[in-house]
C-alpha cells in the first residue's frame, strides 16, 4: 500500500526550487543534508535549493568578522555528496556578514565569494528588533534597534551590489518600514525580504488582531512600491505568527486556510514576478511537515496559471539568485 502522505502530494510534477532552508548541526537540534534529502525524496519535485546562514560552523580562530566564512566553506564542501544522492540541492549559498563594520567588511565578502565556488550569492544578517520581550522567545538573534538606518551599517551594506551580492533581510513587521527607506536608498542592491515580512502574532500583538494586520499590510505595501526588493512566501509555520495549528501538521487544508490571507496579501502586493516560495526548513517544522507545508502553497495557487506557477515555484528563484537552473 502506498504511504498515505506519498499519496496526497498535490502536483507531483510542478518544479520546485527551495529558496530557503538550513541545515543544523548543533548538538540539541540537528537537521543534515541527509535529513534533507529524505524530506526533498518524500513526493514533490524539489530540483534545486538555496542554503540560508543559520550561524554555525563558523572558524573558531582568526579575526572574528572572518569566522562566519567557514560556513560557507562547509556547505560548498557538501558538493560531491549532493552529487553521489543525485540530487541538485544548495546551488545557492547565503551567508552571514557583520554589515556594520563598514567598508572593511568587503574583505569577508571576497572570502565567502572564493569559499563558496560559484555558488554563493549574498548574506543575511538578522535585523530583528522589538520592543517586545515574548518576541525574544523565539528568536535568539537581537541587534540594536533602527540598524538599517546606522551609518556603519551602510557603508557595509554599499559592498553588496559591486559583488553582484543580494541581501536577504530578516526583520518583524514594525520595522518594514526602515527596509523600505534602506531600499530607496540602494535602489541598486536586490533585497529578499523573508518570511512576508514577519507578522508577528505573540505578546501584545495578540491583542488588536486586525490592527496588527493592516500594519503589516502597510509596511509591506511600502517595501512593494521599491521595485528592487523581493518577498519569501513561507516562514509561516513559526510559531512566533501565532496561528495556533499545532495540531494539524498533515492537513494541509487547515494549514491553507490559515496562511491564506497573509499569502494572497503578499503576491497582490509585489506580483508574480517578485515572490519566491520557501519551505524555511527545519524551521517550518514545529507546526508542519514538509511535504503538507508545500501542499499548502499548492493548494493555494492551485488557481493560478502554469506560467504563474513556474516563476513562483521555480523560475524568479533562479533569475534572482542566479542559480543557473
Amino acid at each position: 500500500l502506498m504511504e498515505n502522505n506519498q499519496a496526497t502530494i498535490l502536483e507531483p510534477k510542478l518544479a520546485i526550487i527551495d529558496d530557503h532552508h538550513h541545515l543544523i548541526g548543533s548538538d540539541s537540534h540537528s537537521y543534515t543534508l541527509e535529513d534533507y534529502q529524505k524530506d526533498c525524496a518524500g513526493g514533490h519535485k524539489i530540483v534545486g535549493s538555496v542554503y540560508i546562514e543559520v550561524r554555525q560552523r563558523y572558524y573558531n580562530e582568526g579575526p572574528s568578522f572572518l569566522r562566519p566564512i567557514g560556513e560557507t566553506e562547509f556547505v560548498a564542501g557538501l558538493y560531491d555528496t549532493i552529487a553521489s544522492g543525485g540530487q541538485n540541492l544548495c546551488q545557492g549559498i547565503i551567508g552571514y556578514a557583520d554589515l556594520e563594520l563598514g567598508q572593511k567588511i568587503g574583505d569577508a565578502l571576497d572570502a565567502h565569494i572564493e569559499a563558496g565556488k560559484g555558488k554563493f550569492k549574498g548574506i543575511r544578517r538578522g535585523l530583528y528588533w522589538s520592543g517586545d520581550q515574548a518576541v525574544y522567545d523565539h528568536v535568539s538573534i537581537r541587534p540594536r534597534a533602527e540598524l538599517m538606518l546606522d551609518r556603519n551599517f551602510r557603508s557595509g551594506f554599499a559592498q553588496l551590489q559591486p559583488r553582484g551580492l543580494t541581501f536577504d533581510a530578516v526583520l518583524f513587521h514594525p520595522q518594514l518600514t526602515e527596509l523600505a527607506n534602506l531600499a530607496k536608498s540602494f535602489p541598486d542592491t536586490i533585497i529578499v525580504l523573508n518570511h512576508v515580512g514577519f507578522k508577528l502574532g505573540v505578546g501584545r500583538y495578540l491583542n488588536d488582531r486586525e490592527q496588527v494586520f493592516k500594519e503589516w499590510r502597510n509596511g509591506l505595501k511600502l517595501v512593494s512600491d521599491c521595485p528592487n526588493v523581493m518577498v519569501k512566501i513561507g516562514g509561516l509555520g513559526m510559531k512566533i505568527w501565532g496561528f495556533g495549528v499545532e495540531n494539524n501538521k498533515e492537513d494541509h487544508k487547515k494549514l491553507a486556510g490559515a496562511w491564506r490571507e497573509v499569502i494572497e496579501t503578499g503576491i497582490e502586493l509585489f506580483g508574480v514576478d517578485r515572490c519566491l516560495f520557501e519551505s524555511n526548513y527545519p524551521v517550518d517544522g514545529a507546526t508542519t511537515t514538509f511535504n503538507s507545508l508545500w501542499n499548502a502553497l499548492k493548494f493555494i495557487t492551485r488557481n493560478y496559471s502554469n506560467d504563474e506557477k513556474e516563476k513562483l515555484y521555480f523560475g524568479n528563484t533562479n533569475r534572482v539568485y542566479g542559480l543557473g537552473l
